[in-house]
């Protein structure tokens, strides 16, 4: 999340007043992430209190076109008890609006926290709300191609350039290059297949404790392999933050509770150091893009896309049973 397009204070209270939420109290923007603006809002109806909301405005990552399934997405998964929320209708029963030639939605606060240093429980508990969503989604009709699967990276890395990739860092090109090449060549093809959230990182889970209150941030979901969704997971929660160092307490805690309600056939097992380090190039990628492309008055952070790389390196010399913390 991250705040690009900037609205007034008399826009916002236009745009709230069409979601039959009341009237706008506040609104602030938020930091984190780097695909859409975010603001946290709160609106209030005559006497009541006030209520939180997130408001958010879809730039040029995120098509508008693709926004029915991912609002759809949330409603279905809400409506069978996953820790998701729901989107908030407007006045015309409409799940998103125009504003500017941007799509907008206003969509549920749920409580809760994003951790920086995992425990293995919390670690845990995200890989039973992650077996939770696939196993939900699995009656969801619509379907959605992964925009960043292997085609995708091709386009990035061309998008980047060697010499945007060097400028991060002297070997960033040649590693990409190396890993993109031979992962083309061996991708698994036949594995289960079904909606993936494709961005389970810490900063889209909401904690209280070690239970989780909220998945958040579906804008990357789509139809894919579903063991390559535990691999995006795994390398979200199973590192250091600068990749450096591998956690095996979290990777066996996050394998548990993924085998509470799903589990990993013998065949995805198999394949989860390749799919880990699909995982880790498609986002040593896409945060190159972002460190290259990033405008410099933008309330974002970037990230570094080194600290992925690192985990290509890991995940290229792991067996499968070091994926799952043994």
């Amino acid at each position: 999340m991250a705040v690009y397009t900037k609205l007034g204070a008399e826009t916002m209270a236009a745009i709230i007043a069409q979601f039959n939420v009341g009237t706008l109290v506040s609104a602030k923007g938020i930091a984190e992430g780097v695909s859409n603006s975010n603001w946290l809002i709160e609106a209030q109806r005559a006497e009541e209190k006030p209520v939180r909301y997130i408001l958010t405005v879809y730039e040029s990552r995120v098509e508008t076109g693709d926004l029915p399934f991912f609002l759809g997405l949330l409603d279905h998964l809400a409506e069978r008890g996953c820790p998701v929320p729901r989107t908030i209708h407007d006045s015309d029963n409409h799940a998103y609006r125009m504003h500017e030639g941007k799509a907008l939605a206003l969509i549920e606060f749920l409580p809760g926290v994003s951790v920086d240093e995992p425990t293995a429980g919390q670690a845990h508990a995200v890989g039973a709300a992650l077996a939770q969503i696939h196993i939900a989604a699995a009656d969801f009709a619509q379907t959605r191609e992964n925009s960043l699967a292997l085609p995708g990276w091709k386009v990035l890395l061309d998008a980047c350039g060697a010499e945007g990739l060097t400028s991060i860092h002297p070997e960033l090109a040649m590693i990409v290059a190396r890993e993109l090449k031979s992962l083309a060549a061996q991708w698994p093809t036949d594995l289960p297949r079904g909606v993936i959230h494709a961005d389970l990182f810490p900063d889209n889970v909401l904690m209280l404790g070690e239970s989780v209150t909220g998945l958040i941030d579906f804008y990357f979901a789509c139809t894919d392999v579903r063991a390559y969704d535990y691999a995006i997971t795994h390398a979200a929660w199973c590192f250091s933050a600068n990749g450096a160092v591998h956690y095996p307490e979290r990777a066996a805690a996050l394998a548990a509770g993924y085998a509470e309600t799903h589990g990993l056939s013998a065949a995805e097992i198999a394949d989860l150091p390749m799919l880990g380090q699909g995982a880790a190039l498609r986002f040593t990628l896409t945060r190159a893009y972002d460190w290259l492309n990033t405008p410099a008055d933008a309330l974002v952070t970037r990230k570094d896309p080194m600290a992925f790389a690192r985990r290509m390196d890991w995940y290229a010399r792991a067996t499968p049973a070091q994926v799952l913390g043994g």
